[in-house]
């Protein structure tokens, strides 16, 4: 516990030393108008509550990410907490923070736009498939994970079986929340969502701090102990695939996509530490949390305490196989915070990845609209837009259902893309920092940092191209190095050229 009483001290800090000093690179300002006044529909701009906004960001990237991320990635031992720490102060909420002002600043645009404007028009028509379908896969996840804990805890009797009952219902969800304006009912019922996942953290923590469980620490070592101690079969090496498996709680390009919504509801520059930077930073706790709690679950074999003896004895299943993410939150919540408390934890639970997934989908038709330079005011042309993301991502659910044991699988692939997307992002960052002339450090070395763990995962995990481990770093390592080198090659030439410029005009 002492790990993690630092760790969550760290978290809050960062907030307010880093997040004032990125802030302060930044330099947001009062007297610019936000997009949500000057370009004012009220369907997708228009100007919420700054309270609604925070809690909308919040949700919108806090999806089964932090949870289930967070749960699968401690398997490795207490080095995920170094990454949470870490990755979320100076990766994650500096991309979600600079990624969603430039939004704002450049009229609320959407991500391929940005990486359009400052990686190029071939670079935006990447960005523009990849997020797209990647936004899409997060519509289908985000409907089974949420229907699977319902269908356990609210199983209903209508003829039909529950899970279907309940994928029913939050698809059919997700489609009125994608067509109708931001705030009847989006802006409606996530301050109640919100109040579930926040209730779930805190209950949880306080538990924590109540049962002061004997956990791994960081001076216990930092490698693989899933491998020693829970018997993972065909385990991955921690570089990189911990930084594929922890995406939201740390780092991830999905919240980038999801900045300019909120970007497009805003009206002050100056909420954009609260409401950017400070989402990433809460989302950072929630994972901490609950890879604290996998630790206890796993590690101190707290599955005995809330599971009959002999639980494991039927199966030739390791104890992680056994109980996957999903498993893990029903046990705990249910356990830990009684019936009431349980059921008002897995709400929280069940709420984050359905207020991820319904915006994911808005989000896909947002992209689609800006590329096709098409009003979204007539609900004729959302229509028009959103029924082939229906289609698509309905395919997509129909899919992983007739997989169901597909779920690790998924989520690493889920993970690289989640993780590339924020490569992409990173790196658009770094060059429009470059560009206005300042600190691009902040994002430089995260974007070289994410660039290595990519290639080198996509390279030499077994889900992947599945070679040796060695190649993938010497991949990754030649990926980065190559960006690198094409950064620093068109700064020079950029600055170069135009100090010669000047200096030739005041000559």
């Amino acid at each position: 516990m002492i790990t993690f009483s630092i760790s969550l001290i760290a978290l809050i800090l960062g907030y307010f030393l880093y997040g004032k000093f990125v802030e302060s690179v930044f330099e947001p300002s009062a007297k610019r108008k936000t997009p949500g006044i000057r370009k004012f529909d009220g369907v997708d701009y228009l100007i919420l509550p700054s309270w609604k906004v925070f809690m909308i960001q919040f949700l919108n990237i806090a999806g089964t990410g932090p949870i289930f991320g967070a749960i699968m990635g401690m398997w490795f031992g207490p080095v995920a907490y170094l990454w949470i720490v870490l990755g979320c102060i100076f990766a994650g909420a500096t991309h979600d923070y600079l990624s969603g002002m430039i939004s704002m600043r450049k009229g609320g645009i959407s991500l391929p736009d940005i990486v359009g404007q400052y990686v190029g028009r071939n670079a935006r028509k990447v960005m523009l498939v990849f997020a797209v379908v990647l936004l899409m896969l997060v519509g289908a996840v985000f409907v089974l994970s949420p229907a699977t804990l319902l269908a356990g805890m609210l199983p209903v009797d209508i003829g039909v079986e529950s899970l279907t009952f309940w994928i029913v219902v939050i698809f059919l969800y997700y489609i009125i929340a994608t067509l109708m304006p931001v705030d009847k009912i989006i802006g409606r019922i996530y301050p109640m969502f919100a109040l579930s996942l926040i209730f779930m953290a805190v209950a949880l923590l306080v538990m924590l701090y109540i049962k002061m469980p004997s956990l791994p620490e960081l001076w216990d070592g930092l490698g693989n102990m899933g491998e020693e101690r829970l018997g993972i079969k065909n385990p991955e090496p921690i570089l990189p695939a911990l930084f594929i498996t922890i995406a939201c709680g740390a780092i991830s390009g999905f919240h980038a996509t999801q900045s300019p919504l909120m970007a497009r509801c805003m009206k002050s520059e100056f909420l954009g530490r609260p409401v950017f930077y400070g989402s990433m930073i809460t989302e950072g706790i929630v994972a901490l949390v609950w890879a604290t709690v996998s630790s206890w679950f796993f590690y101190d074999e707290g599955w005995r305490e809330l599971c009959p003896d002999g639980f494991l004895a039927q199966t030739d299943k390791t104890v992680t196989q056994f109980f996957t993410a999903p498993q893990v939150v029903m046990e705990v919540c249910k356990g830990w915070l009684g019936v009431t408390g349980g059921i008002l934890a897995i709400l929280g639970v069940v709420a984050a990845p359905i207020t991820s997934g319904d915006t994911a989908l808005r989000s896909s038709r947002l992209i689609i609209a800006d590329a096709l330079n098409m009003n979204q005011k007539p609900i004729a042309r959302r229509l028009a837009i959103s029924l082939p993301i229906f289609l698509v991502t309905f395919m997509l659910l129909v899919w992983q259902m007739d997989n169901p044991d597909s779920f690790n699988t998924i989520w690493k692939y889920f993970g690289w893309a989640n993780q590339t997307l924020s490569v992409f992002t990173l790196w658009s960052i770094t060059v429009y920092l470059a560009l206005k002339k300042k600190l691009f450090v902040i994002t430089l070395i995260p974007a070289m940092f994410m660039t290595f763990i990519c290639t080198s995962f996509i390279v030499s995990s077994h889900v992947a191209l599945g070679l040796d481990i060695e190649i993938g770093y010497l991949a990754g390592l030649a990926m980065t190095l190559f960006f690198t080198v094409m950064f620093f090659r068109w700064h020079h030439n950029k600055f170069f050229l135009e100090y010669k410029y000047n200096h030739k005009n005041n000559a």
